[in-house]
């Protein structure tokens, strides 16, 4: 009965959502396709937009593009599976997550130089976010489902928190910081000012939900789940707002305020861009073909540009898409 009341209430979602009109986003389109070095591993990247850079988790580095040229600006090496990245721009410095080393690595973001290697209190630390109110440096621990709290500065451990789950992409209001549980079809919700979990709230209907976003004015929580839907719940209580079809295979989210337009990257090689008409009503996507294997993204929220990696012709490309 459970699974059939879950099916019913999706496919409510998607009928209500199929049934609103196409987004009225400004149009996108790939203009170009940056294509750099031999392929490999990768994961999450994002934008400084203090210095204009893309900064991308290589496997054993994190590789930086300067913006908008898409030039090889350098490198922060000796990672192991790296796969998260984190700015903290009053101290000058940034974060790469080295999920098989077990620690986060430091450097600074003028010169790209290391700081410092510091272990994490778990195993395979995968995101990571900075929390500039607090500023504490959260590591999502994959493989041990506990985060570990820094404190930014010092890299001084502050705190462990036990999520019960494994914890994928993590956003924060300032208050509380949100976290994907993928193995349960959760949110997990994190009191900042405590270090503690004060609520698990279930995602009916979505299947290991990776890419997370927040629409702060809103609060309101995007959700990409691996069967093709867009959860999107109310960040005050945990209640389910409405479902969205994306493509296939997401691993990030992105809201852009200034648009009101959600933006999911799919490892289908489409992505899918959905209009926000108000908090809880969402238009049916559109679809933008990228490059199959074009799962992550990061967003210059300046000049709307989306930037997406994946490998094609045995090369690691970055395909540009902007309005």
């Amino acid at each position: 009965m459970k699974t059939t009341i879950s099916s019913m209430l999706l496919s409510l979602g998607l009928l209500l959502a199929a049934t609103l009109p196409s987004a009225h986003a400004a149009d996108y389109s790939v203009r170009q396709t940056w294509t750099l070095d031999q392929a490999g591993r990768w994961d999450y990247l994002e934008v400084d937009p203090v210095r204009h850079r893309l900064f991308m988790t290589r496997g054993d580095r994190v590789q930086v593009l300067d913006l908008p040229s898409g030039k090889v600006a350098g490198q922060i090496s000796g990672l192991q599976s790296a796969h998260g990245v984190a700015f903290a721009q009053k101290l000058n410095l940034g974060f790469a997550s080295s999920g098989g080393g077990n620690s986060i690595v430091v450097f600074d973001l003028a010169t790209l130089q290391t700081r410092q290697e510091v272990k994490v209190s778990g195993a395979n630390p995968d995101a990571i976010l900075f929390d500039e109110g607090s500023g504490k440096l959260y590591a999502f621990n994959g493989k041990t489902n506990n985060i570990s709290v820094f404190d930014a500065a010092t890299m001084t451990l502050k705190a462990t928190i036990a999520v019960g789950g494994k914890p994928e992409f993590a956003v924060t209001d300032g208050k509380r910081i949100y976290v994907n549980i993928e193995d349960k079809g959760e949110v997990a919700v994190i009191d900042i000012a405590g270090d503690r979990q004060v609520a698990r709230w279930p995602l009916i209907g979505c299947e290991e939900p990776t890419g997370l976003a927040l629409d702060a004015a809103h609060q309101r929580l995007f959700s990409a789940c691996q069967n093709g839907v867009l959860a999107i719940t109310d960040a005050s209580n945990g209640k389910a707002v409405a479902r969205a079809a994306i493509g296939q295979h997401s691993d990030a989210v992105v809201f852009d305020a200034a648009s009101a337009t959600v933006f999911s990257s799919n490892g289908d090689g489409t992505l899918s861009v959905i209009h926000q008409d108000n908090a809880d009503h969402y238009a049916k996507a559109v679809t933008l073909h990228t490059e199959k294997g074009a799962r992550t993204m990061a967003m210059d929220h300046e000049s709307g540009t989306l930037y997406l990696p994946t490998v094609v012709d045995k090369h690691y490309t970055v395909v540009v898409a902007t309005p």
